[in-house]
This record gives C-alpha cells, structure tokens and sequence, in this order.
C-alpha cells in the first residue's frame, strides 16, 4: 500500500500566509473573525505553553552541560547582548545615511489613518501562564545549574530525571499541539493584517525604508553565519539554506518564543549538539534581540526625524542598551518588543501616550514579522559559534570536532 506523502512544514506555512491574505481581502467580517479568533486562542495557549517550554528546555539544557554550566551562560549572554546592541548600532548609521532623503511631513497623517478597522474576535479563552518569562529563565538558570552540580548525589539524579521527563512532555505538547497548528495560527494572523488594511497602508507609504530594514536584517543575519561557520569550519551557505524553514515559521508567527521547536530542527541541521542546541536556542528567544533592536532603532529615527526632534547616536545608543535588557520579557507575542520599548521611549523624547509612539507602533507592527525571523536565525548562528566555545575552551577538549553540517 502506497503510503500518502505528507505536506511539509514550508509549504503548509505559505500556503497559510496566502490564505489568509485571500480571507482578509475577499471574503466577509465574520469569516474573517472566526479565523481571528482561532488565532487568539491558539495565542493564548502558546503564552501559557512558552514559560513551560523555556524552563523544560533550559533547566535540561544547563542540568545536561553539568561542568561550566555557569560559565557557558555568562558567555551566550554577553555574546547576545552585544550582537544586540551592534545591530541597533548598525541600523542608526544606515537609518542616519538613507532615510532623511525619502521622510515627507504628509506621510505622517496619511500612517495614522491606516488601522482604522478594529477586528475583535468573537471571543476569547483567558489562559494564564504559571508564571511569566522573566521568572522562567530565572528560575530555570537556578535550577539548571543547582541540578549540575548535584549530578553525582541520589538527590541530584532523581531531579535530573524528573527535568528529563518533563522535558518529554513539553516536546510531544510541541511536535503534536504546536506545530501542526502553526499554519491556522498564521493565517488567522494574515487574515486581520489584510482585512484592516494597516500593513498594506503602511507599505505603501514606507516601503523605502521597509525594504533597507529587511535588507539590514537579511545582511547582518548572513554576516552572523560568516563570522560563525569560519570560526567553526563549516560552510556558511549551506547553514543559511538550513535555516530557511526556522525564518518561514518566524515571518509567520511573529514570535521568537513560538518558533523554538522548529529552530531546535535547524541547529541540529547545522551541526550543533543536542545540549547546546537545548540551551541556547530557548535561551537565545529571550536575551538575542538584534533582529527587533534594528527594526526598531530604524523606525525610531524614522519617527523622530519626521517630527524634527534630536536623534544623536548617542541618544539612541542609551535606548538601545536599555532596550537590549529591557526585551528579555518580550518574544511571548508578536510586537512584544516594541511593547515592551514602550515604557523608555522618554529616554529619546517620545512619550509612550503621544500620536509619535502610536505611529511607531504601528510602523513596527509591519515589520515585526522579519525582525522576529532576523532573531532567530541570528540564534542559530549564535548556537554553532557556542557549541566550540564551550567544548574547546570552557571544557578544553582540545581534539573536539564539531557536528557536521546536514546538506539535505
């Protein structure tokens, strides 16, 4: 019997995205709502899910790397934070080079008439996590390196089976929940975008500095697996073609957080052991920002050049280093980032009540998508320069190999 061959997880992703394009264009409010309410139930079940998934994950992952455990997160932290804080960098110089040619006073009224749709979904399922993200990387952290070092006593071990099989369970919840859903929860999402109108409204206006944001994206996410597969020997194309189905999910999903499962897949694609993958993938959704830093230092200098306020490097590179800190609570849900940006925005004059933050919402919202995706790949790469660095030099297995990169 001739066994029926599967959609892959790709095509599914495309095909949810231009569905719900076509649903929000052509089809009636109410279709559009039931789908919208799928999404935000389905969203509410992922920020339920995702404190789980960060402590199974983590606490395994440091309990797993038992020797310089404490030394191996001081390392992804630090690596993290400054890749963060050099694609915002980057994105103020390109921002400060290229879009005060193109920024016109009307665009400003033309933006704030874009969302003027509101689509509610019918309505809504309150799932509240046990705790939030912050608290589970923390307490993930504690308990990952406190099980590390009770391996060797009865105590230790049975706590170290107890992570291990609850780390089981959150990857069947993942592999049978999660991500067969992940298409109806990106359509739902292209759906409300398409029927209010904002992201094509937005488009329109700003596509100039839409295109260089990606492009920005696209550039320092390739210069990442560069400077990653040199320092480990592997090939960096083939890495990039192996994290394609990790970006797709991202660009869908809007959330970091909800595309841990699928990235997992592609560090392991790319070579990177099971313990480092199941450390610095979760880990790296919460501290690895540069993706959102350069999406939103670039609509935040777009924003304070059209109203003629400063917009020094200096004054922006004191948002970024906040910032950079401050977005450990945001890869729950899609714009999170910028939400969480919200409360430091005085730091450069915007109040976060002020017309001005309304619009870079808005502005940010268009481009959360591959700001999300440009984070994650950039884990990936951050993961494959990790996984040397904790064998070569914090373990100091000097004839280490690293995993071979998968071509297919």
């Amino acid at each position: 019997m001739q066994k029926t061959k599967k959609i892959g997880l790709i095509p599914r992703m495309i095909l949810g995205i231009l569905v719900g394009i076509l649903v929000g264009l052509y089809l009636p409010m109410w279709f559009t709502r039931i789908t919208v309410t799928f999404s935000s139930i389905f969203g509410a079940f992922l920020n339920f899910i995702i404190p789980l998934m960060i402590l199974a994950f983590v606490t395994k992952g440091i309990a797993d790397l038992g020797e310089g455990a404490g030394k191996l997160l001081g390392v992804t932290v630090l690596l993290a934070y400054m890749s963060t804080l050099i694609g915002g960098s980057l994105s103020y110089f390109m921002s400060n080079a290229i879009f005060p040619g193109f920024i016109s006073a009307e665009q400003v009224s033309a933006i704030q008439s874009s969302n003027e749709i509101s689509i509610d979904p019918y309505f809504e399922v309150p799932i509240t996590p046990f705790f939030d993200v912050t608290s589970a990387i923390i307490f993930a952290f504690m308990l990952g390196i406190s099980i590390s070092w009770l391996r060797k006593t009865k105590q230790g071990e049975i706590l170290y089976k107890a992570v291990g099989e609850f780390n089981i369970i959150i990857t069947n919840v993942l592999a049978k929940a999660i991500v067969p859903l992940l298409p109806f929860f990106i359509l739902g999402n292209f759906a409300k975008m398409a029927k209010s109108g904002s992201v094509f409204a937005v488009l329109s206006i700003f596509w100039k500095i839409f295109i260089c944001v990606i492009a920005l994206h696209l550039i320092y996410v390739s210069v990442l697996f560069i400077i990653s597969g040199s320092y480990t020997g592997k090939n960096p194309f083939t890495m990039l073609k192996n994290q394609v189905k990790g970006y797709l999910t991202a660009v869908g999903t809007q959330s970091s957080a909800a595309t841990i499962p699928v990235n997992l897949q592609c560090a392991e694609n790319n070579g990177v052991s099971r313990e480092i993958g199941d450390f610095v993938i979760p880990l790296g959704a919460t501290v690895h920002m540069p993706g959102s830093m350069i999406t939103i230092t670039a609509c935040t200098f777009t924003i304070l050049t059209m109203y003629d306020m400063p917009h020094s490097y200096g004054l922006i590179l004191r948002l970024i280093a906040i910032l950079g800190i401050a977005m450990v609570a945001a890869p729950g849900a899609p714009g999170g980032a910028v939400m969480s940006a919200l409360p430091f925005l005085p730091v450069v004059g915007i109040s976060p009540e002020s017309t001005m933050a309304s619009l870079l919402i808005t502005l940010y919202l268009t481009q959360d998508s591959f700001g999300t995706a440009a984070n994650i790949s950039g884990d990936t790469a951050l993961a494959v320069a990790v996984d040397k660095i904790y064998n070569k030099n914090i373990l100091g297995k000097k004839d280490w190999q690293p995993n071979p990169v998968k071509t297919k």
